[in-house]
Order: structure tokens, then sequence, then C-alpha cells
């Protein structure tokens, strides 16, 4: 199963398409742009309160079969966080200073 390449920064709506250097995604693929996770969710994730990485980015040459964002292209879909940013950010304060691997 393929990660599912959300398009967008679920707390601002920055697109973030499948070539994005500055996707970070949860365990759960939450997805936010480099800037939200650094400076309004501190590496917390507001839906499981784990921490981000990097996002892969999905190759667009096909070096094999099958396998490229034109065989498996990412989600239309575009999300947004079920707290507002405050709340959000709220929560990150509680947290932030837990590393992930602790939380």
């Amino acid at each position: 199963m393929a990660l599912e390449l959300r398009p967008n920064c679920e707390c601002c709506d920055k697109d973030l398409p499948p070539h994005a250097a500055d996707a970070r995604i949860c365990t759960y693929e939450c997805t936010f742009c480099a800037e939200c996770v650094d400076t309004v969710l501190f590496d917390v994730c507001p839906n499981c309160g784990g921490g981000f990485a990097p996002r892969p980015i999905r190759p667009a040459t096909e070096w094999r079969p099958g396998l490229s964002v034109a065989k498996r292209p990412a989600s239309t879909v575009r999300r947004s966080m079920s707290w507002s940013k405050e709340d959000a950010a709220a929560f990150s304060q509680q947290l932030k200073d837990i590393p992930p691997g602790q939380r």
C-alpha cells in the first residue's frame, strides 16, 4: 500500500504537491507544511500527538513497472484539522518538550 500523499497542509491549506520537499507527515499520514510544523505545531501532530518526518517523494519516472506518481497518483482530497489553529498550538505547547519517542 502506497502513501496517500495528501495535497495540502492541514493547518494553513498550502498546496503540497507530490514532489514538495517541505511536506511533513506523522505516522497516520496527517500532512502539514514544514513551516506550520516548526512554528505552530512544534513537531507535535495535533491529531495524534506524535512527531513528524519529511514525506517521501514518489518518483515521477517509472523505474519499476507500475511504480511512479503517474501510475499511483497522489490524493486530490484536501483535508483540514479538526481543531482550530489556536487549539492545535495550545496542545502542541503541552507536548513539545517530550521527545516524540516518549509521547
